[in-house]
């Protein structure tokens, strides 16, 4: 008899680091002093930091959850690679932190990239890890063929942080646009373990959004 590693324990892990992690960017927030919508005016770098930040940490959970759905198994190198994604995702309140408190200047700008790029790679790390665990005729296998959309965007970090040098607004915008680019959750997953046109009977496994 096979058996097989559970999976649960790493999406709920997961995902409380990852609510941990939000909870901690917010609290950067700190009140003005002064009632007056002026002062706000001052937060304004610190605010569209922690939304651009936001989205990637959601888009992270977003795929992360998306992509375990199909998991049959995990080992050591999976729970490894993992743990190597949170790493760098708890980087982000730092780098949130330290690019909008001074206003989007050059090297805050470069650190920023340089996580979400290490973010990206260790994600890719972790999928490469788990597509070898699985069978070729594995929901997982099967969904994930082919990774353009992952090596585009390394491509585009690649870019972004080197053009800080030229003006680190054009890194920012690149960021938003890789934030775009993966806003949509990734429906490969979904196609491949949903069958539109196999009705949903009672007492089937619902699985979320």
């Amino acid at each position: 008899m096979i058996k097989h590693m559970n999976s649960r324990r790493i999406e709920a892990f997961s995902d409380g680091v990852l609510a941990i992690i939000i909870t901690i960017m917010v609290l950067e927030f700190k009140v003005p002093k002064g009632g007056g919508l002026v002062m706000l005016k001052t937060l304004l770098p610190i605010f569209i930091s922690y939304v651009l930040s936001f989205i990637y940490i959601g888009i992270y959970w977003n795929q992360h959850h998306h992509l375990f759905q199909a998991v049959d198994n995990i080992n050591g190198k999976i729970m490894w690679a993992n743990l190597n994604l949170l790493f760098w995702l708890s980087l982000i309140p730092f780098t949130t932190s330290w690019m909008g408190q001074n206003q989007f200047t050059l090297w805050p700008v470069i650190l920023y990239g340089i996580v979400l790029m290490m973010c990206a790679i260790s994600y890719s790390l972790l999928t490469k890890f788990l597509l070898k665990l699985h069978h070729k005729e594995s929901a997982l296998v099967k969904a994930i063929t082919k990774t353009k959309k992952e090596l585009f965007t390394l491509f585009i970090y690649a870019a972004a942080i080197p053009l800080a040098f030229v003006n680190p607004f054009i890194s920012l915008v690149l960021y938003f646009a890789v934030a775009v680019y993966w806003f949509k959750p990734d429906g490969r997953i979904e196609e491949e373990m949903i069958d539109p046109e196999q009705p949903f009977t009672e007492g089937d496994e619902v699985i979320p959004e």
